[in-house]
């Protein structure tokens, strides 16, 4: 075969498998020219969101499309309410969705949210409970002039709804400098709170465990009180908590008085969401009815900043446990900078 004949046929190959993968991708155009083809991953909050090889994933205005087909049956729920599996096509004021059992005809404004064919209408899903799992790792060392190894990890379990929210958590920190532990300290918690009005919540948690650094042999913080969302919104949430408590701590060291008092409780949680992080910040304050000098608080403050696999996290932070009333020879305040891995999944 001649020079020129192996063009032709490479040229009439290329223009082949050019047709063909324009004939298995779904196509969005609109109304300024242009032509995506891709794969149509949802339309949600009033965008078209396309899958493509050459682009990524690209988002356009909804307002903006002015022709969609499909090349395969997507899951689409117009304003009305109707849902159906379908094949889309036409243009933006004369569209149709097919499937076996006939033909529905619509306009692209219509049309409310999309997801893949057979799959759960995003939703219903929002109004589902759900779990969420994360796992944390931070070790940092040092060896020569002096030496030192520090260990912290913690998990955490929560199921989420529209309506209430129910979290377990754990975690144990660990410290050796020169041979002397400088931090031994482990907790295990719940959390629950339920939306009964509003932006009112009531919730019920507690919390124990032990310091031995700090003298403490076990403790346990149990509170329920009133919450109040200040903002919720899709990016950022921040609650204010006030109800009562009582607080017990037993000390080894004799000296000590241990606590078991009846008290209020406050707290603050505030999580603000970006594109590519967030920040969370947690506080809580007990104080004792027979002494409003005898507190505790604790305090966790972080941003988290996503790695390679949107699973794994990197969360830059500071935690605070400040006791008013510390065991004899101990400070009140412990902070503690952190570095920590975290892995999140569902």
């Amino acid at each position: 075969m001649k020079t020129h004949q192996l063009i032709r046929a490479f040229l009439a190959l290329v223009c082949a498998a050019s047709l063909a993968a324009q004939l298995s991708a779904d196509v969005v155009e609109t109304k300024s020219g242009a032509r995506i083809l891709g794969k149509i991953v949802k339309v949600d909050a009033g965008a078209v969101v396309v899958a493509t090889d050459y682009a990524g994933t690209v988002t356009i205005i909804q307002a903006d499309v002015s022709a969609i087909t499909t090349d395969a049956p997507i899951a689409v729920r117009l304003a009305s309410g109707t849902r159906l599996d379908g094949r889309v096509s036409g243009s933006a004021d004369a569209l149709q969705i097919a499937n076996a059992d006939g033909t529905i005809r619509t306009k692209v404004s219509d049309i409310a949210a999309s997801w893949a064919a057979g799959g759960k209408d995003p939703q219903l899903l929002a109004l589902e409970r759900h779990w969420g799992f994360e796992a944390t790792l931070d070790v940092s060392g040092k060896s020569g002039n002096k030496s030192q190894l520090a260990t912290a990890m913690g998990g955490r379990a929560t199921l989420a709804g529209p309506d209430d929210t129910l979290v377990f958590y754990t975690a144990y920190d660990r410290e050796v400098s020169d041979n002397q532990k400088s931090a031994d300290q482990f907790k295990a918690g719940v959390d629950y709170s339920d939306l009964f009005s509003g932006k009112y919540s009531w919730y019920v948690r507690d919390e124990g465990g032990f310091d031995r650094i700090k003298d403490i042999q076990f403790y346990d913080v149990a509170a329920a009180g009133i919450g109040f969302d200040v903002i919720k919104n899709a990016n950022e949430t921040l609650t204010f908590r006030g109800g009562l408590s009582f607080r017990n701590e037993n000390y080894r060291n004799p000296l000590t008085a241990d606590v078991n008092a009846a008290g209020l409780d406050f707290g603050i949680n505030h999580t603000y969401t970006g594109k590519n992080w967030s920040l969370v910040n947690r506080l809580s304050v007990v104080p004792a009815f027979s002494n409003f000098a005898n507190f505790r608080l604790s305090h966790e403050s972080f941003l988290e900043l996503p790695l390679a696999s949107t699973q794994w996290k990197v969360r830059f932070g500071l935690a605070n446990d400040y006791n008013s009333k510390p065991g004899v020879g101990v400070k009140k305040l412990d902070t503690t900078y952190f570095t920590r891995l975290a892995l999140t999944f569902k």
